[in-house]
């Protein structure tokens, strides 16, 4: 179980004028509101606004990519279910209760994580457990005195999940959560231009880059699992003749193998689109480098909408943190199928390197919400320090997404007026890293808020990799460090 720490109340922190909008010229003050929703909205963050944190992880643990989803029933597994991806589960037998970590194999970082808890308590992480992931070996260094994951085989190792529901309108039971898995594609040197002088080679990444030698490449792919209880999953594997597809239990005790404690853990099969090609990224790169396919799933009008950033495919040939993204749709019917998806279409761009973009129904409104990662322009308060943005569109039509203006220029500053001028994090010096945003939805991927703050548009969590840790170590970027809420209002221009 991950200690948490309760809501903070950090209303009395920040309070800019309310009265103010925000120019493009952002003159004065800081301002608390902006328009959107094609001229009809207005976005209001000021000092009363609600933030707080959620978890501040123990230091061989972390949190990224919280997803808090409302369920339509009060008993289990309802009501409110909070999905993320967490560390992978320490090998067995290990005797320290709580070591410092550090991801140095690019799979580490492979659980999906859920827990159960209620309307009262969701400003707070609750206790959750370990559902599915791929085992690391160690072995001990003697000359250290400490263990370090080496590399292994092939395994699950899933990645930012988003959960969905099945098609309840016709009777499902089941929920999905989907995921992203590596393929290993090749390996390649890595140049000497790359390797940064330090301990090891290493520089900081998510999770904590491994050292300089030959790269290992890969690809990002889709995968899927289901869920009746958002206890036991199964996950989608090849069938036993290589062709088919199949529902696999993960079972993580009770190995059928001799000695071993645990199962081999299923071989996800990738999602398949309709054109019969795999859901995986445009452009490989070494392990800690993949980008692609991150995004959310939405159902309007009992038609998932998949939105999802990856890089453009002219981009392959440049270093990985310099390849421009773009946003991209694809839609299903049925999540059962043996092709899900349909073929991509494209929705804007080029955006930014590393963009993530979160896209849903509105609350209460038949509006698309639309919430990225962002720079604050220089001349706003606090200068250019990483925000989430948020914008609205006039309507569901999904053209809509695309004409939204989410950077002002150039583009790959990441930039944009539309910040919401989040408050909590950082790392005291006025540096803020706002990674892995995600929000709290209905059991259908549209935006919800937490019986407690009614009157709000929406509820959104974030990582923030610079703020201290609870141990005061800075040995992971990624481990410990704590994760974050907060809410925002948005009201009709000329509503009384």
């Amino acid at each position: 179980m991950l200690p948490a720490l309760g809501a903070l109340a950090a209303g009395a922190l920040f309070a800019p004028d309310p009265a103010a909008a925000r120019s493009a010229g952002f003159e004065g003050s800081a301002p608390s509101c902006y328009v959107t929703g094609g001229g009809g909205l207005e976005i209001c963050r000021d000092g009363s606004e609600a933030e707080g944190v959620l978890i501040a992880p123990a230091p061989c643990a972390f949190v990224r990519g919280v997803q808090i989803l409302r369920l339509p029933r009060t008993e289990a597994p309802g009501p409110i279910q909070a999905v993320f991806q967490g560390q992978t589960p320490a090998a067995s037998g290990r005797e320290e209760p709580c070591p410092e970590r550090r991801a140095t194999d690019s799979r580490d970082g492979g659980s999906l994580r859920t827990g159960r808890t209620f309307e009262a308590l969701v400003t707070t992480l609750p206790p959750s457990a370990d559902r599915f992931w791929v085992d690391l070996p160690e072995v001990r260094a003697r000359s250290r005195g400490w263990s370090e994951p080496t590399p292994a085989a092939e395994g699950i190792g899933p990645r930012d999940p988003i959960a969905i529901a099945g098609r309840d309108w016709a009777g499902e039971a089941y929920s999905y959560v989907f995921l992203l898995g590596q393929e290993r594609v090749g390996v390649a040197a890595t140049s000497d231009d790359a390797k940064p002088s330090g301990r090891r080679g290493r520089r900081r990444a998510e999770p904590d880059e491994a050292g300089p030698g030959p790269a290992d490449v890969r690809r990002r792919v889709q995968i899927e699992a289901r869920t009746l209880d958002f206890q036991s999953f199964e996950i989608r594997t090849r069938a036993a003749d290589g062709y088919g597809l199949a529902w696999t239990p993960f079972e993580p005790k009770g190995g059928t193998k001799a000695g071993r404690g645990r199962s081999d853990p299923p071989n996800p099969a990738p999602v398949i689109d309709e054109a019969g090609k795999p859901v995986a990224s445009a452009c490989t790169a070494p392990a800690f480098e993949t980008h692609g396919l991150a995004g959310s799933i939405s159902i309007v009008d009992r038609t998932y909408h998949y939105v999802y950033t990856d890089v453009l495919p002219e981009d392959c040939g440049l270093a990985p943190e310099k390849r421009r993204t773009a946003l991209y749709l694809r839609t299903a019917q049925d999540l059962a199928g043996p092709k899900v998806w349909s073929v991509a279409k494209k929705l804007a761009g080029p955006l930014p390197p590393g963009s993530l973009v979160r896209v849903a129904r509105a609350k209460g409104m038949q509006r698309w919400a639309v919430s990225y990662t962002c720079q604050r322009p220089a001349n706003a308060p606090g200068g250019p320090v990483a925000d989430i943005c948020l914008q609205y569109t006039a309507d569901l039509n999904l053209d809509g997404i695309g004409a939204l203006k989410l950077y002002a220029d150039p583009v790959e500053a990441g930039r944009s007026p539309a910040y919401l001028g989040l408050r909590s994090g950082g790392d005291g010096s006025g540096r803020f890293d706002r990674s892995a945003h995600f929000w709290m939805t209905d059991a259908e991927g549209n935006l919800d808020t937490p019986s407690i703050y009614p009157n709000k548009a929406g509820f959104l969590t974030w990582l923030d990799r610079l703020a201290p840790t609870a141990s005061g170590r800075d040995t992971s970027s990624l481990y410990g460090r704590p994760v974050y809420w907060a809410t925002w209002t948005v009201r009709r221009i000329g509503a009384q």
